[in-house]
């Protein structure tokens, strides 16, 4: 359970914002000035404030504001929220929870405020109870709001659909990174990730206490089960890659022991045991003997996570936490105002 700690009131928005035409300093998507030429470098549309904190996660906030611009244009599809635009009257203010209704770890609560931040036509107030990265338990209040109600309500499913998605990517690592507690190991997560989703989804990973593999496929090399059939050999993969990008970082997947000698030999900075027992696993620790880091992939559960762990590797890469992670969920409920 997170530390409880007492709210503080945030303003977020600009004052007079208006529904339409967009902001012209949203991000570089739709809605930015440079997408028309009209600058050299975009300015971000957010709150300055809230721009700062997502920076401060290692997030970009001109990737937020898009991610947050295009969920939102897709559920109004061009038009408008019809229920909400004829039920609510214009002038309405309302303010609302964002409330955990399961155990678990949080993560996407500043994205939350980013989409919020898109759709309110004027400033609203936060209230902010937890962190990304804090375990919750049923019922917590994790965030309050008060905006005009037609803006909550319509930015409402798509801030809870990246908020719950981002916290069950955090909660299901987060058993994982317990199940390790202890061993020297670290859970980490693979490209399988939802197009246009991967920064966040391996952000949320983060937050549940596990660690990133590589976040393209031109920041660290991986040479693979397709890359030693062309080029004729794990050894001969290796020296090709090392070859053309001698700076980067080269990790090899073998899913044989004899396979490990002539990679070492040929200096991998990573060796990714594909689908090894435990036996073999520890077997191929002593064989390496600390002169590579160790990875651990397939046949890992969370009964077994231990063991493989135990057997002396570095890392265990599970691709489930970002490709098969259930939602956390989380919902949003206007406060009934008293009279």
């Amino acid at each position: 359970m997170s530390t409880p700690r007492d709210p503080e009131l945030h303003t977020i928005g600009r004052p007079g914002a208006q529904p339409e035409p967009p902001a012209e300093d949203a991000g570089c998507g739709e809605h930015c000035g440079c997408a028309a030429g009209g600058c050299e470098e975009p300015e971000c549309g957010l709150d300055p404030a809230l721009a700062a904190l997502l920076s401060d996660a290692g997030l970009d906030p001109l990737q937020i504001e898009d991610i947050a611009h295009l969920a939102v244009e897709e559920d109004l599809d061009g038009g408008v929220d019809v229920t909400t635009a004829a039920t609510v009257p214009e002038d309405a203010v309302a303010t609302a929870d964002f409330t955990a209704r399961e155990a678990g770890t949080v993560a996407g609560l500043r994205v939350a405020e980013a989409v919020l931040s898109v759709v309110c036509t004027e400033e609203f107030e936060v209230e902010r109870h937890a962190e990304d990265g804090d375990r919750v338990t049923a019922g917590q209040p994790l965030l309050t709001v008060r905006a005009r109600t037609r803006d909550l309500l319509t930015g409402e499913r798509s801030a809870l659909n990246l908020l719950c998605r981002l916290s069950g990517i955090a909660t299901a690592t987060r058993a994982w990174a317990d199940a390790l507690e202890g061993t020297g190991a670290r859970v980490r997560d693979t490209r399988k990730t939802t197009v246009g989703l991967r920064s966040l989804e391996k952000y949320a990973v983060r937050c549940g206490g596990g660690v990133n593999h590589r976040m393209s496929l031109s920041d660290a090399a991986l040479v693979k089960d397709n890359h030693v059939v062309a080029a004729g050999g794990v050894a001969a993969a290796f020296e090709a890659v090392r070859e053309r990008f001698p700076d980067v970082p080269i990790e090899v997947e073998v899913d044989r022991l004899d396979q490990i000698p002539p990679v070492l030999d040929a200096g991998a900075d990573l060796i990714l045991l594909d689908n090894f027992t435990p036996e073999q696993t520890r077997e191929a620790v002593g064989l390496v003997a600390g002169r590579a880091a160790l990875e651990s992939s397939g046949r890992l559960t969370l009964d077994n996570a231990r063991a493989y762990a135990g057997a002396g590797v570095d890392y265990l890469a599970v691709g489930a936490l970002t490709h098969s992670s259930p939602i956390l969920d989380i919902g949003l409920d206007l406060r009934e105002e008293s009279a």
